[in-house]
Order: structure tokens, then sequence, then C-alpha cells
């Protein structure tokens, strides 16, 4: 190929990306990178491709060429090819490889091999299932990946599911002064076993129900009060929102709590519960 056919191509390839055409863009530069894989800006070219098979949610190109455009990219500088591959690395499982692109990135990891299973701290993250949308809370296990610790309201959806999320925050939530982002959901990475149910509940005060929410979380399962639920538009739940504990509106009386938790052993726990003072329950449902 000479240069100047190699120039017209990937011109054209720019022009499919401003027109958001991801699939032809990213062959126009993959044909370009046939010929030409170590030019001065190739490595634009290759994350350029990549990040289009990323849109396309094709992860196994996003990784292929993620790979190209990270070995020609400066380390330690959270330069964004680092961050994409260990994205496509993750989602394809080679923990080798995404240990190595967060490291690139420059998010230490921690020691051993195989998958990453660390600490990094609370996020939220935007379910997205059949058009319907869900902030829930996050325990974050690697720079991408985090367990659901929330029930959700979303049918089909678990407590105890690992998403991968994207890197870009779209939102804010700070709780009592901590401050976290919010990103969209790439994918279910790993379903949960425990099934959603959902029950109603009398009590006299707030606090009866946050003991039985405690309850469940103390085998680790999960809990979700009605009261906690929020419902927020579009443009709210993208903008920052704020929250504390004396601003929590759990309430006594009756109510719908959402639970993840076999059968079995949420009766058992909703009994003890029901129990330990003026509290009941009743119609206790599979519903997920």
């Amino acid at each position: 190929m000479e240069k100047s056919e190699a120039k017209q191509l990937l011109e054209r390839a720019r022009e499919m990306w401003e027109a958001e055409e991801w699939l032809r863009s990213a062959e126009l530069y993959e044909q370009v990178l046939a010929h030409y894989p170590d030019e001065g800006p190739s490595a634009v070219w290759w994350y350029d491709a990549a990040l289009a098979y990323k849109f396309l949610r094709n992860w196994a190109k996003a990784y292929e060429l993620g790979r190209e455009a990270a070995a020609r990219s400066p380390r330690g500088e959270q330069d964004p090819a680092f961050w994409n591959l260990g994205v496509a690395a993750t989602i394809q499982r080679d923990w080798a490889t995404a240990r190595d692109a967060w490291e690139g990135f420059g998010i230490p990891m921690p020691e051993g091999e195989g998958e990453i299973n660390g600490a990094f701290g609370p996020a939220c993250v935007r379910l997205d299932t059949g058009g319907e949308r869900e902030v829930v809370w996050i325990q974050r296990l690697c720079p991408t990946r985090g367990r659901v610790m929330n029930v959700p309201a979303t049918k089909g959806r678990r407590f105890g599911e690992i998403v991968v999320h994207d890197g870009e925050p779209t939102g804010e939530r700070t709780y009592n002064g901590q401050s976290v982002a919010v990103f969209d959901e790439l994918l279910l990475f790993e379903a949960s076993s425990l099934p959603t149910l959902h029950a109603t509940v009398n009590a006299a005060d707030a606090s009866d129900v946050d003991a039985l929410v405690a309850s469940f979380f103390a085998q680790d399962f999960g809990a979700e009060p009605a009261s906690s639920f929020h419902m927020l538009c579009a443009c709210c739940s993208k903008g920052r929102v704020d929250w504390d504990e004396s601003g929590v509106p759990t309430h006594g009386g009756s109510q719908t709590v959402w639970l993840a938790a076999p059968e079995t052993e949420a009766r058992q726990l909703l009994d003890a519960w029901a129990a330990g003072g003026e509290r009941s329950w009743s119609g206790l449902e599979l519903i997920g």
C-alpha cells in the first residue's frame, strides 16, 4: 500500500469515526495498520480501532487491537490505551494481561496471579436491562468489576452479581460526605445464585426495619426496604445526588421489602426478626 492510499484511508476512517460508523472506521484503520503498524502515529490508530470495537461490544477485537495499542503507549502515565485493554482483558478473563494493563495505567494490583479480587472501594453502577435503568451500589473488586450490594428492583437482576462497568463517570453520589462516581454497566460478568423475593413487613419503628436489613446482611444476604428506593429523572440521575443518614427515609408501619436469600433462610430470618417486638411479616413471594 502506497502512503498516499494510506492517507486517504485514514481520512475516510476519521470521517466514519465522526459519523459514529464504528465498524467501518475500525476496518479502515485495520487496512492501514496491516501495512504500517509502527508508523509514528500508529499508536493512535491502534487505539481508535480498539475503541471502536469497544463501542460495538466486540470484546475479542477490542482485546486484540487493544494489546497492540498498549504496546505502543507509555506506561505509568494513565494512558487510556491501558484502561481499555484492562477492560477488554477482564471480559476475556485474561487475568495476566488485565493485571499488566492496570499496572501499565498506573494502578497497583494486589499480589498474586489469576482473577483480581481486591478491595477497590465503593462505587455506583447504572444497570441497563431491557431499557430499564437503575443505579446500585457496588463493592469494586478491580478497576472495572464490582459486586452489587443492593437488591435491585429491576426484574432479572440480583444482589451479589458481578458487573463490568465503563471507566467514564456518568453521575455522582455522595453519602455522609463521601463522593463516589456512577459508571454505566458494560455487561453482567457473573450471575448471582441468590433469588430475589419480596414480603410485606409491619414494624413499629424505622429502627425495626433497620434491624431486619442488618440481620440479612449479617448472613451475606440482601434486604432493601421500599422506602430506600428513589425515583430520579434521567438528567438528575446523571448529575450529583447527595445523601446522608439523617435523610434516609426508612420508616415504620407497613411496606414491601425486597430480599436476596434462599426462601427457607429468608423465612427463618423473618420469623426471628418478628419475634423481637411489635413486628410481623406476610406474603413472601419469589420474583426473580
